[in-house]
């Protein structure tokens, strides 16, 4: 149970700051979190491919942010066209 509540509330935090670094501020939390979660898988699977390993809280926050930074990069491209 604490686990999830934990990845819901690192999904958030990643979700907002990537918010915050793309210039897509203002989400919400339902979508910070989704953006957040989204973004800790497509981060893990990044940085499994680079052979980069991230543990503990801080290095969990690092991969989904970097994953939600590069899925609203993704989608900001393919919604611009």
């Amino acid at each position: 149970m604490w686990n999830l509540i934990g990845f819901l509330i690192i999904g958030g935090v990643a979700g907002w700051l990537a918010g915050q670094v793309m210039r897509d501020g203002g989400m919400g939390v339902v979508k910070n979190v989704l953006v957040g979660v989204v973004g800790a898988f497509i981060g893990g699977f990044v940085f499994s491919i680079l052979g980069i390993s991230a543990g503990g809280v801080v290095g969990s926050l690092v991969t989904a942010t970097v994953g939600a930074i590069l899925l609203l990069f993704i989608a900001g491209k393919v919604a611009s066209k």
